[in-house]
């Protein structure tokens, strides 16, 4: 199946997997903020606090297919960064999975740190092997570490990916479960939702911190620091909707077109800063990756994208 991109366009992750641990449950709250509540942006001048302790599952171990998957998102990346200039359709890798994204895309040059209030749906679990979604997923120009909202079929997870390190890959992961909902999410456009913060705080070593705000204390926590050369090959940033599908020959779509039928994958008050001031995301500075995707081209034709803001707010949905 051709896909269709823009000049704008960009991929990321692809098929993989990691070792997994998640937050300590030690003095959490048992239950989340109350359905309804009004959507709540974090101020980024909200205390910053040392790492999140992290505790690892008993389950922990290389999901099967790991090596294969993380080779392929390497060379995956290295087949876009060196065709991110091209207005043109194109085959992916393995034609019986299809890759692709929507979203807004950052410019060089504009920012030094990106924030975003990102929805997540626990209710959505991924069967196949080779679907994920990232939705939605974020990274700033140059940072060291991606931000993604990974649904696949080892469970709903938040990844700090590392793009400083070789060969890459999830270095934090924390589960999406009943722990994650009641610390770090509010009621965002009608949905739970965590807001992240990636901020560069040393130019010269290119170092990145990834926070998570703690709705419990009122602060940011900081989930993951790294500092090094971004190795993704692209030179802008995004934040953004993204499938990796195959058909389900029982329908002729996506499995995540009905895996996900109820889920609305929303990303708001998108900002970017710039001389440490945060400004909201604009047309100059974050073009849509396109105007009008088709859900066709997702393996979803009932799915619709909306620019729900003036490109610091979009929603895909059925």
């Amino acid at each position: 199946m051709k896909r269709y991109r823009t000049c704008l366009a960009a991929v990321l992750l692809t098929a993989c997997a990691a070792l997994g641990t998640t937050v300590s449950a030690a003095a959490r709250p048992t239950t989340g903020p109350a359905s309804g509540t009004a959507a709540h942006t974090p101020s980024p001048d909200a205390p910053h606090r040392g790492t999140v302790t992290l505790a690892r599952r008993p389950a922990d171990s290389p999901a099967p297919g790991r090596d294969r998957a993380v080779r392929a998102f390497a060379e995956g990346r290295r087949e876009q960064a060196a065709q991110q200039a091209r207005i043109s359709g194109r085959q992916p890798k393995d034609a019986d999975v299809t890759h692709n994204w929507w979203g807004v895309f950052p410019q060089p040059g504009t920012h030094d740190g990106i924030m975003a209030t990102h929805s997540v749906d626990p209710a959505y679990h991924v069967s196949d092997a080779d679907n994920f979604t990232y939705a939605p997923t974020t990274k700033a120009q140059n940072s060291c570490m991606e931000m993604v909202t990974a649904y696949w079929n080892s469970g709903d997870e938040l990844w700090a990916w590392d793009w400083c390190s070789s060969p890459g890959g999830p270095a934090k992961t924390l589960a999406i479960d009943a722990n994650f909902l009641a610390t770090y999410t509010t009621s965002a456009s009608g949905h739970p939702a965590y807001t992240v913060q990636m901020v560069q705080d040393n130019t010269s070593a290119n170092q990145w911190s990834a926070y998570l705000y703690n709705y419990r204390t009122s602060g940011w926590d900081l989930l993951y620091r790294q500092s090094g050369r971004d190795q993704s090959g692209l030179d802008h940033g995004w934040d953004m909707f993204e499938i990796y599908a195959s058909v389900n020959p029982s329908t002729g779509n996506g499995y995540y077109c009905t895996e996900a039928r109820g889920t609305v994958f929303d990303s708001s008050a998108v900002q970017l800063r710039r001389g440490g001031t945060w400004k909201s995301a604009r047309p100059a500075d974050s073009p849509w990756t396109e105007d009008n995707p088709q859900g066709s081209a997702f393996l979803c034709p009932a799915l619709r994208f909306l620019q729900a803001g003036a490109n610091d707010h979009w929603t895909v949905r059925q």
